[in-house]
């Protein structure tokens, strides 16, 4: 429940949770800009559209990834793409992103197709025997596969799977709650100490990380996929490539980001379609229009309007990405507020996609306000799950298309029976997700 400011500071310092959506207070919702509360450092919360593009697309260079979230992910991924800024950002781009870009998708959406067809061989069992799942840890393996086929060209197997996610897990929530503390009550640009039990979980990663690279960087190796694009890139400038620590690090962006983000949305997607049956019926009936009785192809992705609709709802009021954090190099001035150097400027899709000033019945989860008869309603540059400007995820139409694929192949195979649906809550760590696990049952259909 939203607070007055100062007090939802208060309450995240005494929980200890790491939520970051207890830091939101009632204001943030409404504004277009406005201080969150008290800290050492200040914070500002953005939502006002045209600012917003104007901080992201960062024309002058004063607006780099905060200086918490930077230090909070580096033991994770070094100065990867995700963090770094300036001429290494650049540089990195350059390099990077086309090898994802280059990325063929109806190639990609059959490594998409084999994972899936793994995944269901457990789910029926699951649903054969009366067993109870957990959508996160469902969806978390299925993304983690599918990014590891068309990244490294092999499936993951089980354990590893799970030894990432529960890693991640603990990376995740303890990164978040020393963010917290620093966020309140340290000044800028303070170096950020990590538990050893993080640094350790973040040590495993990338040793499993580097286990999956090491096959491409062996001589005569011939991979057609995203790691050996990355591995033949080079600097137009120096010629240069990357050093194998540097791989795991922009390596670990695609794998780890691409699969935790998915995770995310689909496990709100599989969610509330079990909780809306109107939708769901309308989900499968378009499935059975367009597919038919047969596989669900590449070539059915363009007519799933409702289904891609209904994700891209998912998608504005659970985003994957709570909060995309700025801090300011230097004095500077947002929407009429005057911020010092350090200050940190807080962009949150979570807030702008629920903002009244922006979106018609902010609340209500609409997937018709997608056809192209209401395109009226739409705010310029108020829906940005993926970012703006030239930080745009580069795994955007990817991501689509995946998830377009497994709901379709799984809403149409499974009913999905959640349990306690009324507790589920949100909570906000790296990525928005349930704040306990999702539990269901299965049934064939």
């Amino acid at each position: 429940m939203p607070l007055p400011a100062t007090l939802s500071l208060l309450r995240v310092l005494w929980r200890r949770e790491g939520d970051l959506l207890n830091l939101l207070p009632a204001n943030a919702y409404k504004v277009e800009a406005g201080w969150l509360g008290w800290s050492r450092r200040s914070i500002l919360i953005v939502n006002e559209p045209s600012e917003v593009r104007r901080i992201l697309a960062d024309a002058d260079g004063i607006f780099p990834k905060n200086d918490l979230m930077t230090g909070a992910v580096e033991p994770l991924i070094g100065d990867s793409i995700f963090v770094s800024s300036g001429e290494t950002w650049r540089r990195q781009r350059r390099m990077v992103a086309p090898a994802f870009s280059n990325l063929h998708l109806e190639t990609a959406f059959s490594a998409m197709d084999a994972a899936i067809d793994d995944r269901v061989i457990a789910l029926d069992k699951a649903a054969a025997s009366g067993a109870d799942i957990s959508i996160d840890l469902v969806m978390s393996w299925l993304t983690a596969d599918v990014i590891c086929r068309t990244v490294f060209s092999a499936p993951l197997a089980h354990g590893v799977a799970e030894d990432v996610y529960d890693d991640f897990k603990i990376f995740e929530r303890s990164a978040a709650h020393v963010e917290l503390k620093r966020l309140i009550l340290s000044p800028a640009f303070e170096d950020i100490p990590q538990h050893t039990h993080v640094l350790t979980a973040c040590k495993r990663i990338r040793e499993h990380l580097g286990t999956m690279v090491d096959p491409h960087l062996r001589a005569g190796a011939d991979f057609k996929d995203i790691a050996s694009a990355v591995i033949a890139a080079r600097d137009p400038e120096t010629g240069q490539g990357f050093t194998r620590e540097e791989l795991i690090d922009q390596l670990g962006v695609f794998f780890l980001a691409g699969h935790e983000t998915s995770a995310s949305a689909l496990t709100w997607a599989f969610f509330i379609a079990a909780t809306r049956p109107e939708m769901l019926a309308r989900i499968r009936g378009e499935i059975d229009t367009v597919c038919g009785d047969g596989p669900v192809g590449f070539n059915h992705m363009p007519r799933l309007t409702y289904l891609r609709n209904f994700f891209r709802e998912v998608l504005r009021l659970y985003p994957p990405i709570t909060f995309i954090p700025r801090v300011a190099l230097k004095p500077c001035e947002i929407a009429g507020h005057k911020l010092k150097r350090g200050a940190m400027v807080m962009i949150a899709p979570w807030t702008l996609h629920r903002h009244e000033s922006y979106w018609k019945d902010a609340q209500v989860f609409d997937p018709d306000r997608w056809t192209p008869e209401r395109a009226g309603e739409m705010t310029k540059d108020a829906y940005i799950p993926f970012g703006l400007g030239p930080r745009v995820c580069v795994g955007a139409a990817f991501a689509g298309v995946e998830a377009a694929l497994i709901l379709a192949r799984l809403l149409r195979r499974y009913d999905f029976d959640v349990h306690d649906a009324d507790t589920v809550r949100p909570a906000a760590r790296l990525t928005t997700r349930p704040s306990d696990p999702v539990r269901a049952s299965l049934k064939r259909r």
